[in-house]
């Protein structure tokens, strides 16, 4: 299909609704394609992906011009990523536009600094320098660039992994297992998955691979009390859940009434009875309080920068600041503390983040565990490997896309060791 000039017109608006990124890229994408509903399938799929893309992309494209304007970020963005010969310019692009145009076809990313071939700003790769080379900075930026493949997650509690990898072969679907969720499929493409039978009665969920490797870490048992304590909408309880047999109890928290709002139809689908959805007024509620000391098991998926999820939010790194981040410090070491609060001795506690910086991760560890001797490190390589999962990150669970091809997850698991009473 060739790009027209209405299609091409619409791309550039929406990425101008998108650019002040004083709002989520994607939360603004749903309300322009609100605002334009007589936009087909395709033209918003492939306003969508040109979108993203120039988003991906932005701090070398804005590199190529001396006036990033929406239209020309679009014009550069298909000339250079998406493989539009000039010819297929001509008639919607200017005389002066196509000569420029022309002129950056030749350049190349590899030849700019470390920030435009990361696709980083400056105080990240700041930051990521004191624990990574250039080289790394920039490999992982590459891989940042891509965008995340299709990954599903099969509702265990109602379906077999390899019944339903059987009926998206049967539907024309292209998709394999993951090589590290037990429960993980892995699509070729990205079919309106939300639309296929198995979806709609709870069958699969859309999840990443590393985010479902968290439920695995935690491995909550049948009758078990959990607690999902950050459950936003709650992808990672109905894995918990199915993974309790829907035996138990599991309480998914959350500060956001709408967010579990979401969460409310997926329960629905997942033939769960054993997820129990709580809004808390903060991690200091009432209700985390009365249940201190009685949980198994507790996952604390904590606020984070969102950094390990740019491929699929790349506006995300125009949004954080050096200063967004100490605030995030703050809140997640006071969520671990109260959500530590409720383990009880014996019990386990998996704090996870997706984000690759250590003053997210390993560090607010470490000042956890410094102020909190009851509890110690467990080993994740260990506690995957006792799921049958071959995955050997180390004492942590830390996962890149180009490595794994997962978003750039963080977890350690903690057990709470003091006052087991020997009952002997």
């Amino acid at each position: 299909m060739r790009l027209s000039p209405a299609l091409l017109e619409a791309t550039i608006i929406a990425l101008r609704t998108v650019l002040p990124l004083n709002y989520p890229a994607d939360a603004m994408m749903r309300r322009y394609f609100q605002d334009n509903p007589k936009l087909g399938a395709y033209d918003r799929a492939w306003i969508a992906e040109t979108v993203f893309g120039v988003l991906r992309h932005r701090w070398f494209l804005e590199s190529l011009m001396e006036l990033p304007t929406p239209r020309a970020l679009v014009l550069a963005y298909l000339i250079k990523f998406q493989g539009l010969n000039l010819r297929e310019l001509e008639n919607l692009a200017y005389e002066k536009e196509i000569k420029w145009l022309s002129e950056i076809k030749a350049v190349k990313q590899t030849a700019a600094s470390v920030e435009i071939q990361a696709e980083f700003p400056g105080w990240l790769v700041e930051k990521l320098r004191a624990f990574m080379s250039d080289d790394a900075i920039i490999g992982l930026g590459t891989s940042l660039q891509q965008p995340a493949p299709l990954d599903l997650r099969v509702n265990t509690f109602l379906a077999k992994r390899e019944q339903v990898l059987e009926t998206l072969k049967q539907d024309g679907i292209s998709a394999q297992p993951t090589p590290y969720s037990p429960c993980g499929i892995r699509l070729a493409d990205k079919p309106a998955i939300n639309r296929h039978p198995l979806f709609l009665s709870g069958h699969i969920e859309v999840q990443d691979e590393g985010s479902q490797l968290l439920g695995y870490l935690l491995a909550p048992k049948r009758g078990e009390m959990v607690v999902d304590f950050c459950a936003g909408a709650g992808g990672k309880s109905l894995l918990l859940g199915a993974l309790m047999h829907s035996k138990g109890r599991l309480y998914a928290f959350d500060v956001s009434e709408k967010r579990l709002n979401n969460l409310k139809p997926r329960f629905k689908r997942s033939g769960l009875s054993n997820v129990h959805a709580q809004r808390i007024d903060s991690e200091n509620d009432i209700r985390v309080k009365r249940l201190a000391g009685k949980i198994d098991r507790v996952l604390v998926d904590s606020p984070c920068s969102g950094l390990g999820t740019l491929r699929r939010n790349p506006d995300l790194k125009w949004r954080q600041s050096p200063q967004s981040i100490e605030e995030l410090k703050t809140k997640q070491a006071a969520i671990l503390a109260a959500a530590a609060g409720l383990v009880k001795p014996g019990g386990r506690l998996v704090y996870a983040t997706c984000s690759f910086l250590p003053e997210e991760n390993q560090q607010v560890i470490q000042d956890f565990l410094h102020t909190h001797p009851q509890f110690s490190l467990s080993n994740c390589a260990e506690l995957l490997a006792q799921q049958k999962i071959p995955l050997d990150t180390g004492e942590f669970l830390q996962l890149f896309p180009k490595q794994h091809q997962t978003d750039g997850f963080f977890a350690a698991a903690l057990a709470r060791n003091d006052a087991i009473q020997n009952t002997d």
